[in-house]
C-alpha cells in the first residue's frame, strides 16, 4: 500500500482490496456509501494508487479475469430488468440462429452485381434503411433511400432489372411496401428483404430473405414502436459483409 495514503484513504483502499466481488458493480456513489468515505477521497485514493479514477480501476478489476462471467450485471439487478435485459439477449441471439450463410453472401453478391441499389422502409424502420444506405455509398454503392408511400408506389413501377430492391420491414405487412414489391415481382427485379415476419405479405415476392426474431413483449403495447434491434444486427452483418467483400 502506498505510504502516501491519509487515513481515510488507507482505510477505503482496505474496504476496496477486501470486498471486490461486492464493489465491482458498484458505482462511485455505491462505493462512497458502503466505505463511508466522500467521493472525493474515491478519487484521490484511485489516482494515488495508479489509477486514472475509480471507472479505470473498476474496468481493470472487470478485466482481471476474476469478474468476467457472462452477463454480470444480471446478478445485482431486480427481477424487471433481469427481463428486459434477456429480452433484448433473446432478439439478437435468435435473430443470429435463423441467419444463413447462403443468404448473406447471395445478398452481397447480387448487390455487387446490381447497378443502383434503392431501399425502401417506413416509420421507425426508416434510421436503419439510412445507416445501410450510408454505409453502401460509403463502401461504393450507388444507393438511394425512399420512405414516402406515394413516391415509393410510383418508383417501384420504373425501376430496371439491373437494379436492386432492398425492404426493411419488421411486420412485412406495410401496405406501399408490400405494393412494391409485387410491381418488381412483374419486372423481374431482385429484392432484398429484412423482417421479423415469416409469414407476412411481402415474403412471397422477396428473393432473399433476411429473417430476424422479434420478441413477443412489448414494453410500449399501445404504440406500434416494437424493437428494431433485430433488423438493427442483420443490417450490420449484411453492410459489414459488403465491405469487406468489396475490400477483396
Amino acid at each position: 500500500m502506498s505510504s502516501d495514503l491519509s487515513s481515510a484513504e488507507a482505510h477505503l483502499w482496505e474496504v476496496v482490496e477486501n470486498n471486490q466481488e461486492k464493489i465491482v458493480d458498484m458505482s462511485i456513489v455505491q462505493l462512497s456509501l458502503f466505505a463511508n468515505v466522500s467521493t472525493a477521497t474515491i478519487v484521490r485514493t484511485m489516482k494515488k494508487m495508479g489509477y486514472t479514477g475509480y471507472t479505470a480501476y473498476r474496468e481493470n478489476l472487470r478485466n482481471s479475469g476474476n469478474y468476467n462471467a457472462k452477463f454480470k450485471i444480471l446478478n445485482s439487478v431486480d427481477s424487471t430488468i433481469k427481463d428486459v435485459i434477456l429480452k433484448n439477449e433473446i432478439e439478437v441471439n435468435n435473430t443470429l440462429n435463423n441467419l444463413e450463410t447462403s443468404t448473406i453472401e447471395d445478398s452481397v453478391a447480387a448487390t455487387r452485381q446490381a447497378k443502383m441499389v434503392y431501399i425502401f422502409a417506413r416509420g421507425l424502420s426508416e434510421s436503419i434503411a439510412r445507416e445501410m444506405q450510408t454505409k453502401l455509398q460509403l463502401s461504393g454503392k450507388y444507393t438511394e433511400m425512399f420512405s414516402d408511400p406515394n413516391i415509393i408506389k410510383i418508383i417501384s413501377k420504373k425501376i430496371k432489372k439491373n437494379c436492386i430492391v432492398i425492404f426493411i420491414t419488421l411486420n412485412g405487412e406495410t401496405p406501399e411496401l408490400v405494393y412494391a414489391a409485387k410491381n418488381l415481382e412483374k419486372s423481374d427485379v431482385s429484392k432484398i428483404t429484412f423482417t421479423t415476419n415469416k409469414n407476412s405479405s411481402i415474403v412471397p415476392f422477396s428473393d432473399l430473405l433476411f429473417l430476424g426474431h422479434k420478441s413477443a413483449t412489448s414494453y410500449f403495447p399501445e404504440y406500434e414502436i416494437s424493437s428494431r434491434l433485430p433488423l438493427n444486427v442483420m443490417m450490420r452483418i449484411f453492410t459489414d459483409t459488403y465491405a469487406v467483400r468489396t475490400k477483396k
